[in-house]
């Protein structure tokens, strides 16, 4: 007596073991979310200071090094990049894979304390910011609006869109690109300034010392009491130029004596383009636990109801979406299950012969599959390239248990046994070896779930998805199967298409026997084909090329410009606008957009 027996007696409870399997898959399958690739939990933490006026070079070696040497001593640190510029210094921490993102960020910013008594006294805090180190955001969308100033146009996505879109669940960041925020620039003339006998330093400390925030508290009489307020901030270039340096009396030395003041932008540095013409772009970066393409889909719903409420010439348009390239890829794979599932009928088809063989085997790949969602949701795993990937290996593995079971119960039917009887012996003699096929199968692929960096993170979902569908399979074959081919087989003679079946076999097999049989006259040439395959393998192993993942075209073209370091925005721009050029005609191009000075950078 077999486990399968009771299976067997019972098709009630047989039906209901697999009706429960296809309802947990089912429900598996409405809570897994669908991304392209495994969460990976990759901590990047970004150490920014600011000087204001100093070089790079100054930067590099007195602020850059510093901290870059503080942080290098933090625990589960991966590796660090660090750039200097003009008046800012970026050191970037990389996290190791699964490392404790609080634990880190607290660490680095223990170990930038320790060495902030080392920096110029004039350079800002430093600011630390965790993130997932994404350059890219997961959209961008361009403002443009003629009848607006750049200015403006940063104000209202500072005040409108920014609220707005910071609201929509899984959005993290809201990143302004070529956004002008207003400021009041002093443009000091050093002739005037020499001539009046003022100093630099005596300018910036006067419109310190006259431009500040200040809370001097409140008053309280008997019955009523009020707040103080002192108005210590200049809000106009007027009142800025009319602020006073140095003298007494009528002799008064004012800042708009040595320069020009104006509200204008704060910095000009970064300048962007959609279609050839200047606007502002605006990226939408995911938290890292949110799905992209569930933060996609609810910007999209949001864009309709912000694009109402515009001003008059004003557009906002989505011009990059990355998940665009996701959704088409996780269609293609769900189309490529669709395909092995039909291509597997019908080989099983055509091998077994007989339509009614062929249901159990069939009933074993939805099952599975189905099934194997269910596990993916129990570990927190998500519907992604990797575990679809390993469905589509799946569907050839599955039904090979099955197969089995079928076959053997076949065979007793075959030498005069009634389906139960057959089916109860069949078991009896396999399913010791359903079992162990099931299981090997199965500890054939469980080890790269345990295996450690970059690639078991990625790889980690695809060897449960493997072995969680084999195992299935194998439940479903030693449960299911018996019960099915018990109630469904017969003994009686082949149909012409099963006669037709065979019949073309027996010839393969005879064509086969034939090249065997000569092959083996030919002893020496067979050793030597063997030996030359061999050696091929050996030979293209060495010199194909590795990496991680191949290439995929996602239908979007990034090119990177590195200026002299001497080069200015404008610069930079003239051969931004001839790479423009070069592909505006172009019969495939849908749009492009540049962005010079693209992190500070020219």
């Amino acid at each position: 007596m077999s486990p399968s027996d009771i299976f067997i007696k019972r098709p009630v409870l047989s039906t209901v073991l697999g009706l429960l399997i296809l309802l947990l898959g089912l429900q598996g399958f409405s809570a897994l979310q669908i991304r392209e690739y495994p969460e990976v939990e990759e901590t990047v933490i970004t150490v920014t200071t600011i000087y204001p006026g100093a070089s790079a070079d100054l930067i590099q070696g007195f602020i850059t090094s510093p901290i870059a040497a503080a942080v290098a001593t933090t625990e589960n640190v991966d590796y660090i990049t660090s750039s200097s510029r003009p008046s800012a210094s970026t050191v970037t921490v990389n996290m190791r894979l699964g490392a404790n993102p609080d634990v880190a960020l607290t660490e680095v910013m223990s170990k930038v304390q320790q060495v902030r008594s080392r920096l110029p006294s004039e350079a800002e805090d430093p600011t630390i910011v965790k993130g997932t180190g994404m350059t890219f955001a997961t959209m961008y969308l361009a403002m443009q609006n003629p009848n607006m100033t750049s200015e403006q146009v940063t104000e209202y996505i500072e005040r409108v869109i920014r609220p707005r879109m910071s609201t929509i669940p899984g959005v993290a960041e809201i990143q302004v690109l070529g956004g002008q925020t207003y400021a009041m620039r002093v443009w000091i003339d050093p002739v005037r300034l020499a001539g009046r006998g003022v100093t630099a330093a005596e300018v910036l400390t006067a419109i310190n010392g006259s431009n500040f925030l200040a809370a001097p508290g409140r008053t309280q009489g008997e019955l009523t009491s009020y707040s103080i307020t002192m108005e210590t901030t200049l809000r106009t270039p007027e009142a800025f130029a009319a602020l006073p340096l140095k003298g007494e009396g009528a002799d008064v030395v004012r800042l708009g004596d040595v320069a020009r003041v104006e509200l204008a932008a704060e910095s000009t540095d970064t300048i962007v383009n959609f279609n050839g013409e200047p606007g502002t772009f605006i990226g939408v970066f995911p938290t890292p636990g949110a799905n992209p393409l569930d933060m996609s889909a609810a910007v999209l719903a949001e864009l309709p109801r912000i694009q109402d409420g515009l001003p008059d010439g004003m557009r906002l348009t989505l011009m990059y979406d990355a998940t665009e390239q996701i959704s088409a890829s996780i269609e293609e794979v769900f189309k490529t299950i669709a395909e092995a599932v039909g291509i597997v009928i019908l080989i099983i088809l055509l091998f077994l012969g007989s339509f009614r063989s062929v249901l159990m085997p069939v009933v074993t790949i939805p099952l599975s599959l189905l099934g194997v969602l269910f596990v993916l949701y129990l570990f927190g795993y998500s519907i992604n390239l990797l575990s679809l990937l390993a469905m589509v290996l799946a569907i050839g593995l599955v039904v090979d248990d099955a197969i089995v079971v079928v076959e053997n119960i076949h065979r007793h039917i075959e030498e005069g046994f009634r389906p139960i009887q057959a089916a109860f012996m069949g078991m009896k003699e396999i399913f010791g070896a359903v079992v162990a096929m099931t299981v090997t199968l199965a500890a054939v692929f469980a080890p790269l779930a345990f295996t450690g960096g970059l690639t078991g993170a990625l790889f980690r979902e695809f060897a449960v998805t493997l072995a969680g569908a084999v195992i299935i399979s194998g439940i479903v074959a030693v449960t299911i199967t018996p019960m099915m081919s018990a109630r469904l087989l017969q003994k009686g003679g082949h149909s012409r298409f099963q006669m037709a079946v065979d019949r073309g076999f027996d010839r393969l097999a005879g064509w086969y026997e034939r090249r065997v049989s000569s092959s083996l006259d030919y002893r020496p040439v067979t050793l030597l084909v063997v030996a030359v395959l061999m050696g091929l393998t050996g030979y293209l192993f060495v010199k194909t090329s590795t990496e991680l993942a191949p290439e995929e075209d996602s239908g979007a073209l990034f090119s990177f410009v590195n200026a002299p370091p001497y080069a200015t925005s404008e610069y930079t721009r003239t051969y931004i606008d001839q790479m423009r050029d070069l592909t505006k005609d172009l019969p495939e191009l849908s749009a492009n957009f540049s962005v010079v000075g693209f992190g500070g950078a020219t």
